[in-house]
């Protein structure tokens, strides 16, 4: 081949590059009711009770862990989570790190968690003691593949006594954790069939997917817990924050305990019988909850609607897709996502670069756990799918009032 030649070839990819990008730039302003301004990934909104709320707090003087606004946000979150129980605390970290506690999970275990999660998910089991075991997603979902969990587990895992053990770690799988990523339900009726063939404990990390729909029934009530997060960046948010789910009465009330410094109610004593945690949410914050929670059906209609429109815009693209949720469940569509025709993967960093210098912020999915130092030493199945999606997702603005201006 000659030097020409070469040259040539290469001239007419990066030409095809640049015509990907220029499509793909133009679906996404034909979406998008900017007006020249920058646009971020995702942004609150507030246009609900939340300044009435908070002056409330500030009034009375009630901005800590003991207003009546904690309580009410904790009922709101139940029962658009289809629990028992929600306890609210400091954040979402915390929330998957007792949830998990109160799983079983001990020091020393391993937890069963996607290798494509934000690391939240991770460091919540180094909280706890316990190590991260990863495995592989499935495209439909984004999520924890089910059944090539199950072909690993029979290739490395046995059940001794009940308990799952890693025949070649010796230690106990306690637990799986999956993550409804984006907001789309994992596959959870296979999740399920898995974890009890194994005798692992669910805990969901349901910290992007509140209002999402698996077969009708809000995730977050499948596993035996689950935790919330109501970042900044979150469809709800209380600034900074989480909550635990569970239908279980003694874990509740185990929950807010361990929660509350391990604190026995009294008059005026201060009697600690554990070591304990202030990981309790103030009540200023869960009054900006309550407020954003009032008006969740509002914003999830918007923002599968936004979906909706960024679907029919990029119909018929060459370069990639947008992502669906599938016929059995209904995604809250926290991030829309395109994901790159197998093949292109080479195009992502350079659609990175062009899109957010046009004022237009849009994000790869995280990294996944195995590339990070402190997790590249954990067992892992193979994940081929998660390499494959990490290298091909783009997320793109997705904020309630993108949605609430078609």
């Amino acid at each position: 081949m000659t030097s020409t030649t070469s040259e040539t070839r290469a001239a007419g990819e990066v030409a095809r590059q640049d015509a990907h990008i220029a499509d793909i730039l133009t679906r996404i302003e034909g979406v998008l009711d900017r007006r020249g301004q920058p646009v971020v990934l995702h942004e609150p909104l507030f246009r609900g009770h939340e300044w009435d709320y908070l002056k409330t707090c500030i009034d009375t003087g009630w901005v800590s862990y003991a207003g009546s606004y904690v309580g009410k946000f904790e009922q709101a979150l139940a029962e658009a989570s289809g629990v028992r129980h929600a306890i609210a605390v400091a954040n979402g970290t915390v929330a998957l790190q007792i949830a998990l506690s109160l799983a079983g999970v001990e020091r020393g275990d391993e937890v069963i968690i996607p290798d494509l999660t934000f690391v939240a998910s991770a460091n919540a089991v180094s909280h706890c003691g316990a190590i991260p075991h990863l495995a592989d997603s499935e495209e439909a979902t984004l999520g924890l593949d089910p059944r090539k969990l199950d072909l690993h587990l029979r290739e490395i895992a046995e059940v001794r006594g009940g308990v799952c053990i890693n025949k070649r770690t010796g230690r106990r799988i306690a637990a799986v954790m999956p993550m409804h990523t984006f907001g789309h339900p994992v596959d959870l009726d296979g999740l399920i069939e898995v974890a009890g063939r194994w005798r692992l404990v669910i805990v969901e990390d349901a910290a992007e997917s509140i209002g999402s729909l698996y077969k009708g029934r809000p995730v977050g009530g499948y596993g035996l817990l689950a935790g919330l997060s109501f970042n900044g960046n979150k469809i709800v948010t209380t600034g900074g924050g989480g909550a635990i789910l569970t239908n279980d009465d003694a874990l509740a009330k185990r929950a807010k305990h361990l929660t509350t410094t391990a604190k026995l109610p009294h008059r005026w004593e201060f009697v600690h019988d554990e070591v304990g945690y202030n990981f309790r949410l103030p009540n200023v914050n869960a009054a900006l909850g309550l407020a954003q929670m009032e008006q969740l059906p509002g914003f999830i209609a918007a923002k599968r609607g936004l979906a909706a429109r960024y679907q029919a815009a990029f119909a018929g693209c060459n370069a990639a897709e947008v992502f669906r949720d599938q016929e059995h469940v209904e995604s809250n569509y926290w991030l829309v996502n395109i994901i790159l025709r197998p093949g292109l993967e080479g195009l992502r960093d350079a659609l990175l670069s062009a899109t957010n210098d046009a004022g237009i912020m849009t994000r790869p999915v995280w990294r996944l756990m195995h590339r990070l130092p402190m997790y590249e030493q954990c067992p892992r199945m193979d994940v081929s799918a998660a390499e494959s999606l990490e290298a091909r997702i783009i997320s793109l603005p997705s904020s309630v009032k993108h949605g609430l201006a078609s």
